[in-house]
């Protein structure tokens, strides 16, 4: 987790003007990201772009959607990475009444082939492979961004 909460925090030191994030953002205010040790050991991390949205929606003072869940590692290019648990995830997510969630593209054969087709049924499924797509539909705003990173925010729509 440590790694995870490191990772996001760099991805977004280093896209601060893309995002509109304040110039005087890190003169201006203390950060302390404090990720404690869970009582579930786990196989890898999951929870990069989770980090990612988190900072972001903090930083820029966008809401995150409050009707979705996400999971993914996150690299410091800002691709999202395959991660373990999927099926366990979905049955999480769906037992607290969330019907949208955002996995890792990679784990698409992970959703199909281990989440049971009547556990989908009535659930959106977004798979993405950048964080940019992830910041696209999980804030409620969006991000005013240059035209690069607002044409890869489109193709995260459609």
């Amino acid at each position: 987790m440590k790694e995870s909460a490191q990772a996001a925090l760099s991805w977004v030191r280093s896209h601060v003007s893309e995002l509109g994030i304040r110039s005087d953002y890190w003169e201006t205010s203390d950060l302390h990201v404090h990720v404690p040790a869970g009582a579930i050991p786990k196989d890898g991390p999951s929870a990069g772009v989770t980090l990612v949205t988190a900072l972001v929606s903090l930083m820029t003072q966008r809401p995150v959607r409050s009707d979705l869940s996400m999971t993914g590692e996150v690299t410091l290019s800002g691709r999202v990475l395959p991660v373990g648990g999927i099926k366990e995830k979905v049955l999480g997510a769906r037992r607290a009444g969330i019907k949208t969630i955002i996995l890792p593209k990679r784990n698409e054969k992970n959703l199909i082939e281990d989440v049971p087709s009547q556990v989908r049924e009535g659930m959106t499924f977004h798979l993405v492979d950048t964080v940019d797509q992830v910041l696209n539909l999980a804030l409620e705003e969006p991000i005013p961004r240059d035209n690069r990173i607002r044409e890869s925010l489109l193709q995260a729509r459609n």
